[in-house]
């Protein structure tokens, strides 16, 4: 599956975590129209399991038996290439039986076993910087999984911690990540307007509303492609439900950023590691 990741524009989207057939494939229908209609190349993101919750209480997802049955018939019903979250080194081989590619969370960028594992299964691997870690760090995420045999890698940013329970993003870092670990580098938007525990009950908040001038400006300053997690009803979310876009407003915001994206590389080489 050489050249998963490409440096024309990638869109990462869906729910958070997998939820019925009427939602996952109700959204990933639009984004199949959306591929089409703009002409980027769109995977669907959902996850089985969300195992970093702030709270023992929270909505994890179905599990993987069931959430990999459901990423397969988006796969089927859609024809979209389909990314899920590995949290443990056990889930690693029948995810990559089931999926296009495997996503190491935030929080585990640095875990060598599970870096290790999904490198070995050959297929593509998006690496989220950790919220602590400053570019240069991720170098040695990337290395983890080439060695261990994955040779298509991205890396996904997505703010870094800034006093308690909020999130900044260096527009620098494009070019840093990039530099440091050679991979394509796309921009988490939703996640980067979280503000972490300070939502109901120590949940995830965030801003929504600040979504679309950080998914311009990292259009403008060098990413790759973007990450948006979408719902057509955020409220009613099982999971990062503050932060979710409308999916009846995704069209119009990836639009937006294709532009931008476009504009800013109009009469210019992007120098690449």
């Amino acid at each position: 599956m050489s050249g998963f990741w490409t440096p024309a524009p990638t869109l990462i989207a869906g729910p958070c975590v997998v939820e019925s057939d009427a939602v996952n494939l109700a959204v990933a229908a639009q984004l199949a129209e959306l591929q089409a209609k703009l002409g980027l190349r769109v995977v669907y993101k959902a996850s089985f399991d969300k195992a970093n919750r702030s709270r023992a209480g929270a909505a994890r997802g179905p599990g993987i038996d069931e959430g990999l049955a459901a990423l397969r018939r988006v796969r089927d019903e859609t024809g979209l290439p389909v990314l899920t979250d590995v949290h443990e080194v056990w889930q690693v081989e029948p995810a990559a039986a089931a999926v296009d590619a495997l996503q190491i969370p935030a929080f585990l960028c640095r875990q060598t076993d599970l870096l290790d594992a999904v490198g070995r299964t050959g297929r593509p691997v998006n690496i989220k910087k950790g919220q602590w870690m400053a570019p240069e760090e991720m170098k040695g995420a990337a290395e983890k999984v080439r060695t261990a045999g994955g040779g298509d890698v991205a890396v996904t940013e997505r703010g870094t911690a800034f006093g308690y329970g909020d999130l900044v993003v260096d527009m620098r870092g494009f070019e840093r990540l990039r530099s440091a670990t050679g991979a394509i580098v796309l921009f988490d938007a939703t996640h980067a307007a979280q503000q972490p525990g300070r939502g109901a009950n120590g949940a995830s908040g965030g801003v929504r509303e600040h979504v679309p001038a950080l998914l311009m400006a990292a259009a403008a300053a060098g990413a790759d492609g973007f990450f948006l997690e979408t719902h057509p009803d955020p409220a009613a979310a099982p999971s990062d439900s503050a932060t979710m876009w409308p999916s009846a407003r995704l069209e119009e915001l990836v639009e937006r950023a294709l532009a931008v994206w476009h504009a800013a590389r109009e009469g210019r080489t992007v120098q690449r590691a």
